[in-house]
């Protein structure tokens, strides 16, 4: 399809220590006893999508996600691994590598999203449009999407707001207005006004953007090259776009020097637009709203040829959601092995586990439905694993309890433990009676016999 990928495959990221580390960035973080980044790759390559530079944070991560993905891929996919300098953001990232674009069109997905929505269809329905942009739009969980997190961040300043307000016209092809969380709290006397006077456009407060993206290069090029602020694809640059294909004759003039897009703190520009920006939206609910904007008509001022930004809306049968947070990790892995466990590439046992051949369980354990229990991995007697995911080769004594919670690979667990709704990293050791409830504990961490700790971050000091 003449479509060129870019995967963001992100770095150390702050939000998930100390699951991530130098040795584990969050592209290799396990889902499944599988590398996240690894469900990206899978549907990109189930769409025919095959010519793909994968953007890692930090020359370290990249190397060893480059290392994973030339073993893992190396006859199915032609991957170039980029490294950028760490916190660019996604719109620095595709910056940095803006050299490498070649193709008319880019699809941009995240490698931590765990989806089954097929990226083709994404791209299909951009060329469809012959949009600049075109966004994958997903149910947002009950609780909020996910990237409000809930991993405790102390910078509220950085912190994402829960909702995404996004303004679509009848039909739920062009998107209209957009507005993400800290925006929704900023402005909301002036989205209102705006909302007020458009009312046939649809209004939804129930929908994600899943960080993949279909972009017209030589627009986003254009944008990346002008806009050297901005930093987020999702918070700055697609925004932006949904905002300046709005732009008239009437609207410029109006605006003096200074239309909304062009200005970085738009409060006062809004204001002073918004009844002309309304004057646009309320036409927006015709379906034509892209071809009366694309040329004079008669009796009214001329207007700018304009760009179509789209939506691709994804079915609510879908599974669709980003591990950007520690809860996200730990949801996606109960979900994956279970009601989404068609995106495991496993096949489940009567029991409705997976339990590797090579495993050993001693007499009186139970691993229960919706478990997973790696390669060689072994289990003392009288033991209970409910809904978690044991990784590869670990060692775990007697009278252990594991419930809700996800154990790394060459994990030794010491008899009489019980772990309850917790994380616990690859080459942790857990001496005896060790009790974790609501616990992440970082990789090579020794838990002391007898310790019991709960809601706590347990992690060596890095070097």
């Amino acid at each position: 399809m003449d479509f060129q990928v870019v995967v963001l495959a992100g770095g150390t990221s702050k939000k998930l220590v100390p699951l991530v580390s130098k040795e584990v960035p969050k592209a290799l973080l396990p889902v499944a006893n599988r590398p996240v980044l690894s469900f990206v790759l899978e549907q990109l390559e189930l769409s025919n999508l095959k010519d793909l530079i994968v953007v890692v944070e930090g020359e370290d991560a990249a190397l060893c996600v480059g290392g994973w993905i030339s073993g893992a891929y190396a006859d199915r996919l032609h991957v170039e691994v980029a490294a950028v300098p760490e916190d660019v953001g996604t719109a620095g990232a595709l910056r940095s590598i803006a050299h490498h674009l070649t193709a008319k069109d880019i699809l941009v997905v995240s490698g931590d999203l765990v989806s089954d929505v097929p990226p083709g269809a994404v791209a299909a329905a951009h060329r469809r449009h012959d949009a600049v942009v075109t966004a994958m739009l997903c149910s947002a969980p009950v609780s909020g999407p996910s990237d409000s997190g809930s991993s405790g961040g102390k910078d509220k300043t950085k912190k994402p707001g829960r909702y995404n307000i996004i303004g679509m016209d009848p039909t739920k092809q062009f998107l209209l207005y957009i507005a993400t969380g800290a925006e929704v709290e900023k402005d909301t006397r002036i989205q209102k006004n705006i909302l007020r006077a458009v009312g046939q456009m649809e209004v939804r407060a129930d929908l994600m953007d899943a960080h993949m993206y279909a972009f017209k290069r030589s627009v986003l090029q254009e944008v990346l090259d002008q806009k050297d602020t901005f930093q987020s694809l999702r918070q700055d640059v697609l925004p932006y776009l949904v905002r300046s294909q709005l732009k008239s004759e009437v609207l410029v003039n109006s605006a003096s020097q200074a239309p909304p897009e062009e200005n970085g703190n738009e409060k006062n520009s809004s204001l002073n637009n918004h009844k002309t920006l309304s004057r646009i939206l309320a036409n927006a609910s015709m379906p034509s709203f892209h071809e009366l904007y694309a040329s004079d008509h008669s009796g009214s001022s001329p207007v700018r040829r304009t760009h179509k930004c789209c939506a691709y809306i994804a079915s609510n049968s879908n599974y669709c959601t980003r591990l950007n947070s520690i809860q996200a990790f730990m949801d996606i892995n109960r979900d994956v092995i279970g009601e989404a466990n068609h995106l495991s590439g496993y096949s489940f046992s009567a029991h409705n586990n997976i339990i590797h051949p090579s495993a050993e369980l001693g007499s009186k354990t139970t691993v229960g439905p919706y478990c997973m229990l790696g390669e060689g991995s072994q289990m003392g007697d009288k033991c209970s694993v409910k809904r978690s995911v044991i990784g590869r080769h670990c060692r775990i004594g007697s009278n252990v309890k594991i419930v809700n919670s996800v154990v790394m690979n060459h994990v030794t667990i010491g008899d009489g433990c019980s772990i309850q709704g917790s994380v616990v990293c690859s080459n942790v050791q857990l001496q005896e009676r060790v009790v974790l409830k609501d616990c992440q504990v970082g990789a090579g961490f020794v838990v002391s016999a007898g310790c019991e700790y709960k809601g706590e971050s347990l992690a060596r000091k890095e070097k």
